[in-house]
Parts: structure tokens; sequence; C-alpha cells
């Protein structure tokens, strides 16, 4: 799947690390109030050792991972979801302001060539990842 250099933990197999490094949509599951999943496609990439990914400080993703920093994120290879990778962790660092729109920027560039418009407030939310697995389905 790749060559040379892939960002991300070492402790995250190759196949997830290419994946998350995009751009491809990956689904973010966190805890609602009642500890049912909240489950949403965005973007995400890689940090340093930790996923990223962004959304506003009101969104219910927000909203839950400020009472609760757990999640879950699966990946699939954009043309071939049977390559894919699931990820848990928690949200160790929010990011907000010009060093946020940093990471929202290259997240933006990654999946669309374009910074992210300026209309409204987004933060990047930092993941630090406690496991990861890669399996082929195909």
């Amino acid at each position: 799947m790749s060559a040379g250099f892939v960002p991300g933990p070492a402790h995250v197999p190759e196949v997830a690390r290419t994946l998350v490094a995009g751009p491809h949509v990956a689904h973010l599951a966190t805890v609602l109030p009642d500890g049912g999943p909240h489950v949403v496609p965005l973007w995400v990439g890689w940090e340093g050792e930790r996923l990223a990914f962004l959304t506003g400080p009101g969104s219910r993703k927000a909203r839950n991972l400020a009472r609760d920093p757990r999640v879950a994120v699966s990946v699939t290879e954009t043309g071939n979801p049977y390559v894919m990778a699931t990820l848990r962790g928690r949200v160790v660092e929010v990011l907000d302001g010009d060093v946020g729109w940093a990471v929202v920027d290259r997240l933006s560039v990654l999946y669309t060539g374009n910074p992210y418009p300026r209309g409204e407030e987004r933060h990047a939310y930092l993941v630090e990842i406690d496991h990861a697995t890669a399996p082929s389905f195909g």
C-alpha cells in the first residue's frame, strides 16, 4: 500500500497508518449521554503520533467528547472498502485559534486541495491511539 515513510505511531499497523494518512473518509464513534453510540463520517490525518480530526466546538461530537474522550474510528480505502482499519483511543488535546486552524487547513488541503473556509469556528481534536487493527477482507 505504501512506499517509504508512513506517518503515525509505530504500534499502529502500516495499513492503518496509510489509510489515516488519506485521503480516505473515516467514521468516528463517540459516546452519547445515554451511553449509545454516535457515528459520523469525517476527515482524518496524522499530527505526529496522534490521529487528528476537526469539528465545530458546539457539535454533537464536541459535546460528547467533552464528557467522555473515548473514540473509535474506522477507515476504508477509497474504491476498495475491504481494505480497512479500526482504531480506538481518546482525545488528549483540542487545538483552537491559529494552531487549531493550521491543523484544520492541513486536513482540508489533503481532502479538497484548499484551506478550510473561515465561515464557522472549527477546532482540531488529537487522539492518542490505544489499539488498532487492519484486517483484510479482499
